[in-house]
């Protein structure tokens, strides 16, 4: 996915992990509207706001947010 395109779906999992050793990503499997699941890196108060089963919406050049 890119900055750029819009989606929408539900999270169905949440993670977190040291991939690189000293930086934290934190990242959501998201399944899209068309059925389709796509890791999404966000930031950490987004990470902590959101719960498995919350619906996303990202609209072009916004980051992800709870509808």
């Amino acid at each position: 996915m890119t900055d750029g395109e819009a989606w929408s779906g539900t999270v169905v999992k949440k993670a977190r992990a040291l991939l690189d050793g000293s930086n934290l990503y934190r990242r959501l499997k998201v399944r899209l509207d068309d059925g389709t699941e796509q890791d999404v890196k966000v930031d950490r108060e987004t990470w902590k706001r959101v719960k498995v089963g919350d619906r996303l919406v990202k609209q072009p050049g916004e980051d992800p947010r709870v509808s």
